[in-house]
C-alpha cells in the first residue's frame, strides 16, 4: 500500500509538472505570436541606420525579411510598418477608427499655424468641419467646373511656352515648368493670383511652397531622439519659422486685398479664398474660421497640391519616353478621339481609357505619397499583432504597388493591366492607394487627376519628346529622389519637337 501511494504520488507530481510546462509553453507561444517582429536595434538611434536615403525602399526590403507588419524605432519613436494590401485594408477600413490621427512634428507645427489647417489637424469636430467645407464648398464638382477657365488658361500658357522652346530648338526642364504650372493653377483658384508672379521681398510663392515641402520631408532628429528635443541641431526650426514668416506676410497682403474688394463690391472674384471668407463671416457656422485658420488651410492645399500633380505628370512622361510603343498608342488614341484641329479638353478624358490606364500605371509605380503616416489613438490588432496606442504607423504605398501576389510582373510598366478593369485609385482597392484611403484620404483627388490627365494629354498631343539637354538620349533614368512626395532624382529635361502647331489649335 505505501508503495502504491508513493507511485500514485509520483504520477500525480509528474502530471502536475507536465500540466504547468504545457500551460507555460502555450502562454509563451501565444505571447510570441502577438509580438511584432523587430530588426536588431541600436541604442539611442534605434533603427535609423537601416533607413538609408530613401526610407520606403528600405522598408520594402525589410518587409521581405520581417513580414508584412513589423516594428522599428526611429530614435525613441515606436513605429509600425505595413506593407501589404491586406494589412493596409485593416488600417484604413477594419481598424480605421484607431488610425484617424497623424503624427505631430515640430516643422509642421510652425508651418501649419499650430495645426490649424486641414491636413495635420487632430481628428475631431474641427477637422470634420473643415472636411465638410472642402467637400461641399471648395473642391466639389460645381466649384471645379466654375474654375475650369483658370485651369484651361494655365495649360494653354504652358503649351505656348513649350511651343516657343520647340521653335527655338531649346530643352525644357520639365520639373521646373510643371511645378510652375500646377502652382499657378492652385494659386489662381484660391486667390486669383499666379503663384510664380506673386513675389515679395524674399522671393515668389512657388519657392516658399517648395521650401515648405522640403522642410516637411526632412527627417528631424529633435522629433525622434528624446534628449535632442529642445535642440534645433539641423536648423529646421529656424528655417520653418522663416518660411512661415514669409508666407504669412504674403497671405496677409492677399487677404487685405480681398477684404478691400469685398467692402467696395468692385473687382471681386469668386475664388476659393472668397468662399472661405464668406464662411468665416457666417455666424450660423458651428465653428468660427479665424484668419489663421484660413491661412493654414491655404498653406496646406498649396503644399499638398503643387508638387504632387507636377511630379506625377513628370514620372508619367518619363515612362512614355522609355516605352515608345505605349507613347505611340496613347497619341493615336488622342488623335482618334480629339482629332488634330483642337487641343485636348478636360471633358475628353472619360473617352481616353488608355490615357487613364497610363496614369494609373504610373501612380502604381510612382505613387504620389510613397508612405502614408497615421498615429494610433488606441490599442488595436493589425495582421494578428498588437499595436499599442500612440504608435506611428507607416503604410508603404510604394510596396503595395509592387506586391507580386496582386500584380503580374510588378516592376514592368504595363498600362494594359488596367484596360477594361474596374480598378481605381480612389481608395477602394488596397493594392493601389496613391491618394490614401478612408476618412483621411486626399480630398483633392479629383482636381489632381484632372490636372494630370489634361496636362499629360496636351503634352503628347502637341509634341514629341527627345530626352536630354540636346535630345540625344535613348532613354531617361528612373532613379527616385529624396522627398515626401517621391520626386525624381534627376529632373526630366527634354527637347520638344512640335507634332501640331498648338497656337493654331482651337480650344
Amino acid at each position: 500500500m505505501p508503495d502504491f501511494q508513493a507511485s500514485y504520488f509520483t504520477i500525480f507530481v509528474i502530471c502536475l509538472i507536465c500540466s504547468i510546462l504545457i500551460t507555460k509553453l502555450y502562454k509563451s507561444s501565444h505571447v510570441k505570436s502577438d509580438v511584432l517582429p523587430t530588426p536588431f536595434r541600436l541604442p539611442i538611434i534605434g533603427h535609423l541606420h537601416l533607413l538609408g536615403s530613401i526610407p520606403h525602399q528600405a522598408f520594402h526590403k525589410l518587409s521581405k525579411r520581417h513580414g508584412p507588419v513589423f516594428r522599428i524605432f526611429l530614435g525613441s519613436t515606436p513605429c509600425v510598418i505595413v506593407s501589404t494590401p491586406e494589412t493596409a485594408k485593416e488600417i484604413f477600413k477594419t481598424q480605421d477608427v484607431a488610425f484617424l490621427d497623424r503624427p505631430q512634428y515640430t516643422v509642421v507645427n510652425y508651418l501649419s499655424y499650430g495645426y490649424k489647417g486641414f491636413l495635420f489637424a487632430r481628428y475631431g469636430s474641427y477637422w470634420k468641419f473643415l472636411k465638410k467645407i472642402v467637400m461641399s464648398e471648395l473642391l466639389n464638382g460645381k466649384t471645379l467646373d466654375f474654375l475650369f477657365p483658370v485651369r484651361r488658361d494655365e495649360i494653354n500658357q504652358f503649351i505656348k511656352l513649350i511651343s516657343q522652346k520647340a521653335k527655338d530648338g531649346k530643352s525644357v526642364n520639365l520639373e521646373r515648368e510643371l511645378m510652375r504650372l500646377t502652382s499657378n493653377v492652385i494659386s489662381r483658384m484660391f486667390m486669383s493670383k499666379r503663384c510664380s508672379e506673386e513675389e515679395d521681398e524674399s522671393g515668389d510663392l512657388t519657392k516658399i511652397i517648395s521650401k515648405s515641402a522640403e522642410l516637411i520631408g526632412t527627417f528631424n532628429l529633435s522629433d525622434h531622439i528624446w534628449f535632442f528635443k529642445n535642440l534645433d541641431l539641423q536648423g529646421l526650426g529656424k528655417s520653418s519659422k522663416d518660411i512661415h514668416r514669409r508666407f504669412d506676410a504674403l497671405m496677409e497682403r492677399v487677404m487685405r486685398e480681398h477684404e478691400e474688394a469685398r467692402k467696395q463690391k468692385t473687382g471681386e472674384t469668386k475664388d476659393l479664398l472668397n468662399i472661405l471668407l464668406d464662411i468665416s463671416e457666417d455666424k450660423s457656422m458651428e465653428i468660427n474660421l479665424t484668419p489663421e485658420n484660413i491661412k493654414a488651410f491655404i498653406q496646406d492645399i498649396l503644399a499638398a497640391g503643387t508638387d504632387t500633380s507636377a511630379i506625377t505628370t513628370e514620372w508619367a512622361l518619363a515612362e512614355l519616353i522609355n516605352h515608345p510603343k505605349i507613347m505611340k498608342k496613347a497619341v493615336e488614341e488622342i488623335d482618334q478621339v480629339v482629332g488634330k484641329s483642337r487641343l485636348v479638353h478636360e471633358s475628353d478624358i472619360p473617352n481616353l481609357p488608355y490615357l487613364q490606364a497610363i496614369v494609373k500605371e504610373s501612380l502604381r509605380l510612382h505613387p504620389t505619397a510613397p508612405m502614408i503616416q497615421r498615429l494610433s489613438t488606441r490599442d488595436c490588432t493589425v495582421g494578428g499583432y498588437h499595436i499599442p496606442a500612440n504608435t506611428t504607423t507607416l503604410v508603404n504605398v510604394w510596396s503595395l504597388g509592387r506586391d507580386p501576389a496582386h500584380w503580374e510582373s510588378p516592376l514592368e510598366f504595363r498600362p494594359e493591366r488596367f484596360v477594361g478593369k474596374q480598378l481605381d485609385v480612389r481608395g477602394q482597392h488596397f493594392n493601389l492607394l496613391p491618394f490614401g484611403s478612408g476618412r483621411r484620404m486626399c480630398p483633392g483627388t479629383s482636381l489632381g487627376l484632372l490636372t494630370v490627365h489634361t496636362t499629360l494629354a496636351a503634352m503628347i498631343q502637341c509634341f514629341e519628346w527627345k530626352a536630354g539637354e540636346n535630345g540625344n538620349l535613348a532613354s531617361v533614368d528612373m532613379e527616385e529622389g529624396i522627398g515626401v512626395t517621391l520626386p525624381r532624382a534627376n529632373p526630366l529635361v527634354c527637347v520638344p519637337v512640335a507634332r501640331l502647331d498648338p497656337i493654331s489649335l482651337t480650344l
